[in-house]
C-alpha cells in the first residue's frame, strides 16, 4: 500500500465509534524503516497541519484492520492526542 492510499481513508476508533480523521503524516522507525503511528488530522482540520492540538497520534499497534475505505484503530481519544 502506498501512502497516498492510506491519506485517502478515513480513520475510525473502535472503542467510541468516532470517526478521528484523515492520515496526514507517519512515523517511522529510523532504523528498521517501520511504521511506528499514524498522524492523522482531526475532521475538518486538514490545513491544520501545523497545528498538534488538531492531531491524533495513533500507535501503529492500535491499528485493528486496514480496509479499501477506511482503517479501523482502537484508542483512547484523551491518549492520543498530541
Amino acid at each position: 500500500m502506498r501512502y497516498c492510499e492510506l491519506c485517502e481513508k478515513q480513520v475510525i476508533n473502535i472503542a467510541d465509534c468516532c470517526c478521528l480523521g484523515n492520515v496526514v503524516d507517519l512515523e517511522l522507525d529510523e532504523c528498521n524503516g517501520r511504521i511506528c503511528a499514524l498522524v492523522v488530522a482531526a475532521p475538518g482540520k486538514f490545513f491544520c497541519i501545523f497545528c498538534p492540538a488538531c492531531e491524533y497520534i495513533i500507535p501503529w499497534k492500535r491499528v485493528v484492520r486496514i480496509g479499501p475505505d477506511i482503517i479501523l484503530v482502537d484508542v483512547c481519544v484523551e491518549d492520543v492526542k498530541s
